[in-house]
């Protein structure tokens, strides 16, 4: 809403905060009944639906990632272009792009999964119904959905990480030509922050799906299930202090925001007493 931060990059965030919080909203509150009360039944259609919200948002985020570091990459390496690259047009037709690719990878994943035939146990391994351990239940055989989720991750974040290192690789390299080193150490502070939260979403999703595909004879579930909440919950908990309160246009209006809100309450409050004050004074006999 703010006409000053109607930019690029602050539109990918605010796509990235919508996908944070459908991603957290798909898993976290189930966990903590879990945790909290024990209360581990999830409906079958329940079931499915939080594996394709959970599945679809992180092959979106993934995809904003990626179009976040493009927009860096401009900012530094070509900003006289910015404006002309960057457009409104441009910037909508990568979201709706970024949608579409989950979409259309992760949409036969779910069905798959739930079109397998269940007829023994009831209890997922997991903290949520993540497709390898909903798929092991089956009394089919799980191996063609599990290759196919094996396959659509490594192409989906393999090509978003290749892009990714790239942009950043000629991000480094025009920052060691700037002549200036304190522009040179700002740039690395914030690079080096989103390189870092990157690598928090990808190390842990991909290193749980291939753990998931090799089982527990060699990975423990335990470790399984920590790999897998952990890229579901640390990179949404991170991404609005990295991204919001570490950028100093955000940090400075929402500050102002606060302090806008808490002043005009407190002369709100000072102007109900006066008003209440000067009624009581009213009523008192002369």
């Amino acid at each position: 809403m703010d006409s000053t931060l109607q930019e690029p990059m602050y539109c990918f965030l605010c796509v990235l905060a919508a996908v944070d919080m459908v991603m957290a909203s798909s898993v976290v509150p189930k966990m903590v009944s879990i945790f909290s009360s024990g209360d581990n039944s999830i409906s079958f259609s329940a079931c499915f639906t939080q594996m394709y919200f959970v599945h679809a948002a992180t092959a979106v985020e993934t995809g904003l990632l990626l179009a976040m570091a493009f927009d860096r990459y401009v900012a530094i390496c070509k900003p006289l272009h910015y404006k002309r690259i960057l457009t409104p047009r441009v910037m909508l037709g990568m979201s709706v792009t970024i949608t579409i690719r989950a979409t259309i990878f992760m949409t036969p994943l779910s069905w798959m999964v739930s079109h397998l035939p269940f007829c023994g146990s009831n209890v997922v391994l997991h903290s949520y119904c993540e497709h390898i351990a909903v798929a092991k239940l089956a009394c089919a055989d799980p191996r063609p959905s599990s290759l196919y989720s094996l396959i659509g991750s490594s192409i989906i974040v393999g090509s978003d990480v290749t892009f990714i290192a790239a942009s950043y690789i000629l991000i480094l390299q025009a920052v060691f030509s700037l002549s200036s080193k304190n522009a040179q150490l700002k740039a690395l502070s914030t690079c080096g922050t989103h390189v870092g939260v990157m690598a928090l979403y990808y190390l842990p999703g991909m290193a749980s799906i291939y753990v998931a595909w090799l089982g527990e004879d060699i990975v423990p579930l335990c470790t399984q299930v920590l790999l897998a909440d952990l890229y579901l919950i640390i990179p949404p908990t991170l991404n609005p202090i990295i991204y919001g309160l570490r950028t100093k246009q955000i940090r400075k209006r929402t500050w102002g925001l606060l302090t806008h809100c808490l002043f005009n309450h407190s002369n709100l409050g000072s102007g109900i007493q006066a008003l209440e004050k000067t009624r009581q004074l009213q009523r008192c006999p002369s």
